[in-house]
């Protein structure tokens, strides 16, 4: 199996910035996109962005473009979330996950094959 481990959660004030990791024990392959995801209480899970791992081909969900950057780093198989000018609305649980059978990022959850244990991010206003 894969294990995924997110890491960087936690409270800010609207208009501030955390920026997210997810280390990840994959070692065996080449090709494969990773993504984040999040999800509030009461809602359905919402795609938020996603690279492969390869080419470094990004794609992100409307609510965060222009605000998120999703970046790799291949040498520590390590995926980050850049999130910036926080805002209330996105507070949710965030979850990392990878598609084992993609060469291009994509935004349904049925394309990811695992799953982090997720990290809460919080934005007060």
């Amino acid at each position: 199996q894969v294990q995924l481990v997110e890491s960087g959660g936690g409270l800010v004030q609207a208009g501030g910035s955390l920026r997210l990791s997810c280390a990840a024990s994959i070692r065996t392959f080449s090709s494969y996109v990773m993504g984040w995801f999040r999800q509030a209480p009461g809602k359905e899970r919402e795609f938020v962005a996603a690279i492969s791992w390869s080419g470094g081909r990004t794609y992100y969900g409307d609510s965060v473009k222009g605000r998120f950057t999703i970046s790799r780093d291949n040498t520590k198989s390590t995926v980050y979330l850049q999130m910036n000018n926080l805002q209330p609305e996105d507070t949710a649980v965030y979850y990392c996950a990878v598609d084992l059978a993609e060469d291009l990022p994509g935004d349904m959850e049925w394309e990811y094959d695992y799953w982090g244990q997720g990290t809460q991010v919080t934005v007060s206003s």
